[in-house]
Protein backbone atom coordinates (compact mmCIF):
# COMPACT_ATOMS: atom_id res chain seq x y z
CA UNK A 1 0.00 0.00 0.00
CA UNK A 2 2.76 2.45 0.98
CA UNK A 3 4.66 1.49 -2.19
CA UNK A 4 1.64 2.42 -4.36
CA UNK A 5 1.14 5.72 -2.53
CA UNK A 6 4.78 6.72 -3.00
CA UNK A 7 4.72 5.84 -6.70
CA UNK A 8 1.48 7.80 -7.14
CA UNK A 9 2.99 10.86 -5.47
CA UNK A 10 6.09 10.70 -7.69
CA UNK A 11 4.01 10.24 -10.86
CA UNK A 12 1.19 12.70 -10.19
CA UNK A 13 2.37 15.45 -7.84
CA UNK A 14 5.19 17.27 -9.74
CA UNK A 15 3.04 18.57 -12.59
CA UNK A 16 0.28 19.68 -10.17
CA UNK A 17 2.85 21.58 -8.09
CA UNK A 18 4.17 23.31 -11.22
CA UNK A 19 0.63 24.33 -12.27
CA UNK A 20 0.16 25.93 -8.85
CA UNK A 21 3.55 27.70 -9.07
CA UNK A 22 2.73 29.09 -12.53
CA UNK A 23 -0.71 30.19 -11.30
CA UNK A 24 0.85 32.02 -8.35
CA UNK A 25 3.32 33.82 -10.66
CA UNK A 26 0.43 35.75 -12.18
CA UNK A 27 0.31 38.95 -10.10
CA UNK A 28 -2.73 40.24 -12.05
CA UNK A 29 -4.77 37.11 -11.23
CA UNK A 30 -5.94 36.78 -14.81
CA UNK A 31 -7.47 33.36 -14.19
CA UNK A 32 -10.02 32.17 -11.65
CA UNK A 33 -9.57 28.99 -9.63
CA UNK A 34 -12.84 27.47 -10.88
CA UNK A 35 -11.88 28.21 -14.48
CA UNK A 36 -8.47 26.56 -13.96
CA UNK A 37 -10.15 23.45 -12.55
CA UNK A 38 -12.45 23.24 -15.57
CA UNK A 39 -9.47 23.49 -17.94
CA UNK A 40 -7.61 20.80 -15.97
CA UNK A 41 -10.69 18.59 -16.30
CA UNK A 42 -10.84 19.32 -20.06
CA UNK A 43 -7.19 18.21 -20.33
CA UNK A 44 -8.07 15.01 -18.47
CA UNK A 45 -10.92 14.36 -20.91
CA UNK A 46 -8.54 14.93 -23.83
CA UNK A 47 -6.39 12.05 -22.52
CA UNK A 48 -9.42 9.75 -22.59
CA UNK A 49 -10.22 10.91 -26.14
CA UNK A 50 -6.64 10.23 -27.24
CA UNK A 51 -6.73 6.76 -25.69
CA UNK A 52 -9.70 5.91 -27.92
CA UNK A 53 -8.29 7.65 -31.03
CA UNK A 54 -4.83 6.07 -30.69
CA UNK A 55 -6.35 2.63 -30.22
CA UNK A 56 -8.56 3.03 -33.28
CA UNK A 57 -5.79 4.39 -35.53
CA UNK A 58 -3.25 1.79 -34.36
CA UNK A 59 -5.63 -1.01 -35.29
CA UNK A 60 -6.20 0.39 -38.77
CA UNK A 61 -2.73 1.36 -40.00
CA UNK A 62 0.24 -0.81 -40.93
CA UNK A 63 2.65 0.54 -38.31
CA UNK A 64 4.23 -1.14 -35.33
CA UNK A 65 3.64 0.22 -31.82
CA UNK A 66 7.14 1.64 -31.38
CA UNK A 67 7.03 3.75 -34.55
CA UNK A 68 3.46 4.79 -33.83
CA UNK A 69 4.40 6.20 -30.40
CA UNK A 70 7.33 8.11 -31.92
CA UNK A 71 5.62 9.65 -34.94
CA UNK A 72 1.82 9.38 -34.95
CA UNK A 73 0.81 9.48 -31.26
CA UNK A 74 2.55 12.84 -30.63
CA UNK A 75 0.66 14.36 -33.57
CA UNK A 76 -2.70 13.00 -32.39
CA UNK A 77 -2.19 14.02 -28.76
CA UNK A 78 -0.91 17.52 -29.50
CA UNK A 79 -3.80 18.17 -31.91
CA UNK A 80 -6.38 17.08 -29.34
CA UNK A 81 -4.80 19.13 -26.54
CA UNK A 82 -4.40 22.13 -28.87
CA UNK A 83 -8.09 21.98 -29.81
CA UNK A 84 -8.97 22.99 -26.24
CA UNK A 85 -6.66 26.01 -26.43
CA UNK A 86 -8.02 26.95 -29.87
CA UNK A 87 -11.54 26.88 -28.44
CA UNK A 88 -10.41 29.23 -25.66
CA UNK A 89 -8.92 31.59 -28.26
CA UNK A 90 -12.09 31.51 -30.35
CA UNK A 91 -14.25 32.33 -27.31
CA UNK A 92 -11.91 35.14 -26.16
CA UNK A 93 -10.87 33.36 -22.95
CA UNK A 94 -7.15 34.09 -23.44
CA UNK A 95 -5.80 37.62 -23.33
CA UNK A 96 -2.04 37.56 -22.66
CA UNK A 97 0.99 35.28 -22.92
CA UNK A 98 0.83 34.50 -19.21
CA UNK A 99 -2.69 33.11 -19.22
CA UNK A 100 -2.02 31.37 -22.55
CA UNK A 101 0.99 29.59 -21.02
CA UNK A 102 -0.77 28.76 -17.75
CA UNK A 103 -3.87 27.39 -19.48
CA UNK A 104 -1.76 25.43 -21.98
CA UNK A 105 0.27 23.89 -19.17
CA UNK A 106 -2.94 23.12 -17.23
CA UNK A 107 -4.41 21.26 -20.22
CA UNK A 108 -1.21 19.20 -20.51
CA UNK A 109 -1.22 18.61 -16.74
CA UNK A 110 -4.77 17.23 -16.87
CA UNK A 111 -3.78 15.04 -19.80
CA UNK A 112 -0.69 13.64 -18.05
CA UNK A 113 -2.58 13.15 -14.78
CA UNK A 114 -5.01 10.71 -16.42
CA UNK A 115 -2.27 9.09 -18.50
CA UNK A 116 -0.16 8.40 -15.40
CA UNK A 117 -3.17 7.06 -13.48
CA UNK A 118 -3.66 4.63 -16.36
CA UNK A 119 -0.03 3.47 -16.19
CA UNK A 120 -0.15 3.24 -12.39
CA UNK A 121 -3.11 0.90 -12.72
CA UNK A 122 -1.62 -1.37 -15.39
CA UNK A 123 2.09 -1.20 -14.47
CA UNK A 124 2.05 -0.69 -10.72
CA UNK A 125 5.01 -3.04 -10.26
CA UNK A 126 7.33 -0.83 -12.36
CA UNK A 127 10.51 0.50 -10.73
CA UNK A 128 10.52 3.90 -8.97
CA UNK A 129 12.73 5.25 -11.75
CA UNK A 130 9.90 4.74 -14.24
CA UNK A 131 7.55 6.89 -12.15
CA UNK A 132 10.23 9.54 -11.68
CA UNK A 133 10.58 9.76 -15.47
CA UNK A 134 6.81 9.86 -15.96
CA UNK A 135 6.21 12.37 -13.17
CA UNK A 136 9.14 14.73 -13.72
CA UNK A 137 9.66 14.13 -17.45
CA UNK A 138 6.65 12.96 -19.45
CA UNK A 139 4.11 14.95 -17.43
CA UNK A 140 6.16 18.17 -17.62
CA UNK A 141 6.70 17.54 -21.34
CA UNK A 142 2.93 17.27 -21.94
CA UNK A 143 2.28 20.49 -20.04
CA UNK A 144 5.20 22.32 -21.61
CA UNK A 145 4.35 21.29 -25.18
CA UNK A 146 0.78 22.58 -24.92
CA UNK A 147 1.97 25.72 -23.09
CA UNK A 148 4.42 26.49 -25.92
CA UNK A 149 1.66 25.93 -28.48
CA UNK A 150 -0.59 28.36 -26.60
CA UNK A 151 2.15 30.98 -26.24
CA UNK A 152 3.14 30.81 -29.92
CA UNK A 153 -0.53 30.86 -31.00
CA UNK A 154 -1.16 33.92 -28.79
CA UNK A 155 1.85 35.68 -30.29
CA UNK A 156 0.74 34.86 -33.84
CA UNK A 157 -2.94 35.77 -33.44
CA UNK A 158 -3.07 38.73 -31.06
CA UNK A 159 -2.65 41.30 -33.86
CA UNK A 160 -5.30 39.72 -36.10
CA UNK A 161 -8.99 40.50 -35.65
CA UNK A 162 -9.97 37.54 -37.85
CA UNK A 163 -8.71 34.15 -36.69
CA UNK A 164 -6.75 32.42 -39.44
CA UNK A 165 -6.32 28.67 -38.74
CA UNK A 166 -2.90 28.76 -40.42
CA UNK A 167 -1.63 30.93 -37.55
CA UNK A 168 -1.94 27.93 -35.23
CA UNK A 169 0.35 25.77 -37.38
CA UNK A 170 3.75 27.04 -36.09
CA UNK A 171 2.77 26.33 -32.49
CA UNK A 172 1.50 22.87 -33.41
CA UNK A 173 4.79 22.09 -35.16
CA UNK A 174 6.80 23.11 -32.08
CA UNK A 175 4.57 21.07 -29.74
CA UNK A 176 4.75 18.03 -32.02
CA UNK A 177 8.55 18.24 -32.38
CA UNK A 178 9.05 18.57 -28.61
CA UNK A 179 6.79 15.59 -27.97
CA UNK A 180 8.31 13.47 -30.75
CA UNK A 181 11.91 14.24 -29.70
CA UNK A 182 11.10 13.28 -26.12
CA UNK A 183 9.62 9.96 -27.34
CA UNK A 184 12.67 9.28 -29.54
CA UNK A 185 15.06 8.84 -26.61
CA UNK A 186 13.87 5.81 -24.66
CA UNK A 187 17.51 4.68 -24.29
CA UNK A 188 18.26 7.63 -21.99
CA UNK A 189 14.95 8.54 -20.29
CA UNK A 190 16.67 10.04 -17.24
CA UNK A 191 18.64 12.45 -19.45
CA UNK A 192 15.54 13.51 -21.39
CA UNK A 193 13.69 13.98 -18.09
CA UNK A 194 16.45 16.19 -16.64
CA UNK A 195 16.63 18.28 -19.83
CA UNK A 196 12.83 18.67 -19.90
CA UNK A 197 12.64 19.56 -16.22
CA UNK A 198 15.41 22.16 -16.49
CA UNK A 199 14.54 23.81 -19.80
CA UNK A 200 10.73 23.97 -20.07
CA UNK A 201 9.93 25.58 -16.69
CA UNK A 202 12.83 28.02 -17.14
CA UNK A 203 11.52 29.09 -20.57
CA UNK A 204 8.02 29.59 -19.14
CA UNK A 205 9.27 31.60 -16.16
CA UNK A 206 11.31 33.90 -18.42
CA UNK A 207 8.36 34.49 -20.75
CA UNK A 208 6.07 35.20 -17.82
CA UNK A 209 8.49 37.70 -16.29
CA UNK A 210 8.68 39.56 -19.60
CA UNK A 211 4.91 39.50 -20.09
CA UNK A 212 4.26 40.94 -16.61
CA UNK A 213 5.88 44.19 -17.78
CA UNK A 214 4.03 44.03 -21.12
CA UNK A 215 0.68 43.61 -19.35
CA UNK A 216 1.33 46.63 -17.12
CA UNK A 217 2.25 48.86 -20.08
CA UNK A 218 -0.71 47.63 -22.13
CA UNK A 219 -3.22 48.18 -19.31
CA UNK A 220 -2.01 51.72 -18.61
CA UNK A 221 -2.08 52.73 -22.29
CA UNK A 222 -5.38 50.98 -23.04
CA UNK A 223 -7.03 52.42 -19.92
CA UNK A 224 -6.07 55.98 -20.93
CA UNK A 225 -7.18 55.37 -24.54
CA UNK A 226 -10.59 53.94 -23.56
CA UNK A 227 -11.17 56.72 -21.03
CA UNK A 228 -10.46 59.39 -23.67
CA UNK A 229 -12.67 57.64 -26.23
CA UNK A 230 -15.57 57.33 -23.79
CA UNK A 231 -15.32 61.01 -22.87
CA UNK A 232 -15.38 62.02 -26.54
CA UNK A 233 -18.49 59.95 -27.35
CA UNK A 234 -20.35 61.14 -24.25
CA UNK A 235 -19.67 64.76 -25.24
CA UNK A 236 -20.83 64.16 -28.80
CA UNK A 237 -17.36 64.42 -30.32
CA UNK A 238 -17.90 61.80 -33.02
CA UNK A 239 -15.25 62.84 -35.52
CA UNK A 240 -12.11 62.01 -33.51
CA UNK A 241 -12.02 58.26 -34.20
CA UNK A 242 -13.48 55.54 -36.42
CA UNK A 243 -15.87 54.41 -33.67
CA UNK A 244 -17.21 57.94 -33.26
CA UNK A 245 -17.63 58.47 -37.00
CA UNK A 246 -19.51 55.16 -37.31
CA UNK A 247 -21.81 56.05 -34.43
CA UNK A 248 -22.45 59.48 -35.98
CA UNK A 249 -23.39 57.83 -39.30
CA UNK A 250 -25.73 55.44 -37.47
CA UNK A 251 -27.32 58.38 -35.68
CA UNK A 252 -28.03 60.06 -39.01
CA UNK A 253 -29.27 56.94 -40.85
CA UNK A 254 -31.27 55.08 -38.19
CA UNK A 255 -34.24 56.01 -36.05
CA UNK A 256 -33.38 57.79 -32.82
CA UNK A 257 -34.15 54.87 -30.42
CA UNK A 258 -32.04 52.33 -32.38
CA UNK A 259 -29.13 54.73 -32.81
CA UNK A 260 -29.24 55.59 -29.10
CA UNK A 261 -29.17 51.90 -28.20
CA UNK A 262 -26.00 51.48 -30.29
CA UNK A 263 -24.37 54.45 -28.57
CA UNK A 264 -25.46 53.15 -25.15
CA UNK A 265 -24.06 49.73 -26.01
CA UNK A 266 -20.71 51.19 -27.03
CA UNK A 267 -20.48 53.33 -23.89
CA UNK A 268 -21.47 50.45 -21.61
CA UNK A 269 -19.02 48.06 -23.26
CA UNK A 270 -16.23 50.62 -22.91
CA UNK A 271 -17.13 51.29 -19.26
CA UNK A 272 -16.91 47.56 -18.52
CA UNK A 273 -13.52 47.32 -20.23
CA UNK A 274 -12.36 50.23 -18.05
CA UNK A 275 -13.72 48.44 -14.97
CA UNK A 276 -11.78 45.30 -15.90
CA UNK A 277 -8.56 47.23 -16.54
CA UNK A 278 -8.81 49.20 -13.29
CA UNK A 279 -9.30 45.93 -11.36
CA UNK A 280 -6.24 44.35 -13.00
CA UNK A 281 -4.10 47.45 -12.35
CA UNK A 282 -5.21 47.47 -8.70
CA UNK A 283 -4.35 43.79 -8.27
CA UNK A 284 -0.90 44.48 -9.62
CA UNK A 285 -0.46 46.63 -6.47
CA UNK A 286 -1.97 43.88 -4.25
CA UNK A 287 -5.22 45.85 -3.89
CA UNK A 288 -8.16 43.48 -4.11
CA UNK A 289 -11.29 44.80 -5.87
CA UNK A 290 -14.20 42.40 -6.22
CA UNK A 291 -16.57 42.33 -9.17
CA UNK A 292 -19.70 43.37 -7.31
CA UNK A 293 -23.39 43.75 -7.97
CA UNK A 294 -23.05 47.07 -9.83
CA UNK A 295 -20.80 45.51 -12.49
CA UNK A 296 -23.07 42.46 -12.67
CA UNK A 297 -26.04 44.71 -13.45
CA UNK A 298 -24.01 46.50 -16.13
CA UNK A 299 -23.19 43.17 -17.72
CA UNK A 300 -26.86 42.20 -17.70
CA UNK A 301 -27.77 45.55 -19.28
CA UNK A 302 -25.11 45.03 -21.98
CA UNK A 303 -26.61 41.65 -22.85
CA UNK A 304 -30.10 43.17 -22.91
CA UNK A 305 -28.90 45.75 -25.42
CA UNK A 306 -27.24 43.01 -27.50
CA UNK A 307 -30.62 41.26 -27.80
CA UNK A 308 -32.32 44.49 -28.84
CA UNK A 309 -29.68 45.37 -31.41
CA UNK A 310 -29.67 41.81 -32.77
CA UNK A 311 -26.94 39.69 -34.34
CA UNK A 312 -26.98 41.52 -37.66
CA UNK A 313 -26.66 44.88 -35.92
CA UNK A 314 -23.81 43.66 -33.73
CA UNK A 315 -21.96 42.24 -36.76
CA UNK A 316 -22.19 45.65 -38.40
CA UNK A 317 -21.31 47.50 -35.20
CA UNK A 318 -18.37 45.65 -33.67
CA UNK A 319 -15.75 45.94 -36.47
CA UNK A 320 -15.99 49.75 -36.25
CA UNK A 321 -15.82 50.08 -32.48
CA UNK A 322 -12.20 48.99 -32.06
CA UNK A 323 -13.00 46.22 -29.57
CA UNK A 324 -9.84 44.14 -29.65
CA UNK A 325 -9.52 40.48 -28.68
CA UNK A 326 -8.08 41.65 -25.35
CA UNK A 327 -11.11 43.90 -24.77
CA UNK A 328 -13.41 40.92 -25.36
CA UNK A 329 -11.27 38.83 -23.02
CA UNK A 330 -11.59 41.50 -20.31
CA UNK A 331 -15.38 41.40 -20.61
CA UNK A 332 -15.42 37.60 -20.33
CA UNK A 333 -13.12 37.80 -17.30
CA UNK A 334 -15.54 40.21 -15.61
CA UNK A 335 -18.44 37.87 -16.37
CA UNK A 336 -16.63 34.84 -14.95
CA UNK A 337 -15.70 36.68 -11.75
CA UNK A 338 -19.19 38.16 -11.46
CA UNK A 339 -20.77 34.71 -11.67
CA UNK A 340 -18.32 33.24 -9.16
CA UNK A 341 -18.93 36.06 -6.67
CA UNK A 342 -22.71 35.90 -7.19
CA UNK A 343 -22.75 32.15 -6.53
CA UNK A 344 -20.58 32.65 -3.44
CA UNK A 345 -23.04 35.26 -2.14
CA UNK A 346 -25.94 32.86 -2.71
CA UNK A 347 -24.19 30.09 -0.77
CA UNK A 348 -23.41 32.48 2.09
CA UNK A 349 -26.98 33.71 2.08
Amino acid sequence: MLDTILKSIIALLPVIVLVIVLYRLDSHRLLGTNFMLRIFFAGALSALACYWINGFVLENIALDFSRYTRFVAPMVEELVKASIIIFLFRTHRIGFLIDAGILGFTVGAGFSFIENIYYLHFASDAHYGVWAVRGFGTAIMHGGATALFAIIAQTMTERHRQMNPLLYVPGLIVAFLLHAIFNHFPVSPILSTVVTLLILPAVLFLLFEKDERTIHDFLEMDFASHKRLLRQIRHGEFSGCEAGRFLRDMKERLSAPIAQEMIDYFCLHTELVLNAESILLAREQDIEIEVGEEIRQRLLEMHRLEKHIGRAGLRALRPHLEFSAKDMWEIHRLEDESQENHHSDLYRG
